[in-house]
């Protein structure tokens, strides 16, 4: 099925009501940061599930299924995490971003492949090979020995 091409933009996906249906947990971010790490959340962790969802449509949430599987924990959602910032905001944003990314991903049409000519280098060494494995196998043959 084809879908409008305001699908495949991520800031369609920001002002579609699907922020408003996602749950967000924040929770303390691992790694390397001195006291900011171990006493501020500021890991913003986005749960949305597209199977529950009342903003898309049936065929979308189809195609956003079968385009990211993997992506799919075993509860039905989608799981985007955040922690690049020390701003608890600024994670958020960003992880708003990854999911609007994500789910534009899934509507994204693909070119076709447009066959290429061979250049002109690889049809002359193919046909070198071709000489080489001629005279070889021609060497092989018995044959007269004038000599």
């Amino acid at each position: 099925m084809m879908f409008p091409p305001r699908y495949s933009n991520p800031d369609y996906w920001k002002e579609s009501g699907i922020i408003q249906e996602a749950r967000f947990q924040m929770s303390l971010s691992g790694g390397s940061g001195g006291q900011n790490v171990n006493k501020v959340s500021t890991k913003a962790e986005i749960y949305w599930s597209p199977e529950k969802s009342t903003v898309i449509s049936d065929d979308a949430r189809a195609r956003i299924l079968e385009k990211i599987p993997t992506k799919i924990d075993k509860d039905g959602e989608i799981r985007v995490t955040c922690d690049t910032s020390r701003s608890q905001l600024q994670n958020k944003k960003t992880a708003i971003d990854k999911l609007a990314i994500l789910i534009a991903f899934c509507f994204k049409e693909n070119k076709p492949r447009k066959a290429s000519k061979p250049t002109f280098s690889s049809v002359n060494k193919r046909l070198e090979g071709k000489k080489i494995q001629k005279d070889l196998k021609a060497n092989r043959r018995k044959g007269n020995y004038d000599l």
